[in-house]
């Protein structure tokens, strides 16, 4: 299989693992990436002792597939605590499952935020879903995850107060539209495993990807963007600027609009989810800098969620300061410094004894397309991977769910695809 020359088209974490898998059984893999660097959405920047995740992103370490496809050894991983802080004007409470973080089991229990009814409906999901495998979930018919909740006898206070802004923050969709699926899915991960992020940032991931698909022999080529794929019966062309290359088969692995655009492949999912991240540097010692929970915000959606950073992975921030990402849900037509004002605003009510004059915003990101709309039934609509014509292959999230596990596993299966084929 030497002489098969394949062709991947994008360098983010589907891009890098395919590659990585067709490389490792014998063809000739080359990979072209626009953006001067790889990694896709999974990015980090480094500046002045502080990391900017490319918006606010996590790892849950219970993905098959990223257990599958990640060393998390060297990645040196820190997590988060279970559960989450729920804010209201001055108010904080956490909610935690007492299984995995028996320490915050007395907060739990005395949290008003939801009725005692809910946690045990709570405890109940997480026990039935740890029996349920995840094809089993994705097989189950479908409802959005509000009417889901309600079908299981939740009440309206727990929707609204934590499930509103703890999985607004998991979707980008604070209505709950979005296919009861994905929640199981997520409660499960988080139930079976941690919330985590690198030591170095989640642009770790995508270096770690990146570096072992360059030592299987994939010739990743940066700063050169795929015109156009053009298939044959048996073979397929890869235009980039100035030069028309040959391939025995081609897999794109570009963002969901360039693959459509790329394909014809009309079913990958187009519509998007988007978010505004803002980092503040916050003084050494805040208490909303040195916690280890991410807050949610029960009253208001300006700011979704906040996310201390350096509480979690000190190695975000220096020594003299902390770093705080505060996230709002959706394309916000706000100015940057409305949403800073809000956002302020927010958190001095949360803390009133503690100074938040003294934060500095440092970075804002709008991130337009962070996932792709995944109303109920959207999992029986996306695409295959053999769905382009010729020998032109899929991978994506888009073909199998938007996350990072999504991601890994479209991957594998697009390899193994071509790996069939050409054979």
């Amino acid at each position: 299989m030497k002489d098969s020359r394949v062709v991947v088209v994008g360098g983010g974490l589907a891009g890098l693992v395919a590659g990585r898998h067709l490389a490792e059984a014998g063809f000739d893999v080359t990979l072209f990436e626009r953006d001067s660097d790889v990694g896709g959405r999974v990015r980090s920047t480094h500046a002045d002792g502080f990391t900017f995740d490319r918006g606010f992103q996590v790892l849950f370490t219970a993905y098959p597939a990223a257990r599958r496809e990640l060393d998390y050894g060297a990645l040196d991983l820190r997590a988060f605590s279970p559960g989450a802080v729920i804010c209201r004007d001055d108010e904080r409470s956490v909610l935690a499952d007492p299984l995995r973080d028996p320490g915050a089991l007395t907060e739990s229990l005395f949290n008003h935020e939801v009725t005692a009814m809910d946690k045990l409906r709570t405890l109940g999901l997480a026990v039935e879903l740890r029996r349920t495998s995840v094809a089993d979930v994705f097989e189950r018919p479908d409802a959005t995850i509000e009417q889901s909740l309600y079908g299981r006898g939740f009440s309206q206070q727990f929707v609204e107060h934590f499930v509103r802004p703890f999985y607004g923050g998991i979707t980008l969709d604070r209505t709950l539209s979005t296919s009861k699926r994905v929640f199981e899915f997520t409660f499960k991960m988080l139930a079976e495993g941690k919330t985590v992020v690198p030591a170095e940032g989640m642009g770790a991931i995508s270096a770690q990807l990146a570096e072992r698909a360059a030592d299987a022999g994939v010739d990743v080529v940066t700063g050169t963007p795929v015109e156009r794929v053009e298939p044959a019966a048996d073979s397929a062309a890869v235009r980039v600027p100035g030069e028309s290359i040959d391939a025995d088969a081609v897999v794109v692995a570009a963002d969901p609009r360039s693959s459509s655009d790329l394909t014809g492949v009309e079913s990958i999912p187009t519509e998007a989810r988007g978010c505004v991240t803002q980092q503040f540097a916050v003084p050494a010692g805040h208490p909303l800098g040195t916690s280890d929970r991410i807050h949610l915000n029960a009253a208001d959606e300006v700011p979704n969620t906040v996310a201390p950073m350096s509480g979690v992975a000190p190695e975000y921030a220096p020594d003299d300061r902390e770093l705080v990402a505060v996230t709002t849900v959706g394309r916000r037509e706000e100015t940057d410094s409305a949403l800073e004002v809000r956002s302020r605003e927010t958190l001095a009510n949360w803390y009133p004894a503690a100074s938040v004059g003294e934060f500095e915003l440092l970075r804002t990101d709008r991130v337009d397309f962070a996932q792709f709309v995944q109303p109920p039934g959207v999992h029986e609509r996306l695409p295959d991977t053999r769905d382009p014509e010729g020998p032109v292959y899929l991978a994506g999230d888009y073909t199998h769910g938007s996350s990072i596990h999504g991601a890994l596993e479209s991957a594998r299966a697009a390899a193994r695809a071509v790996t069939a084929d050409l054979q």
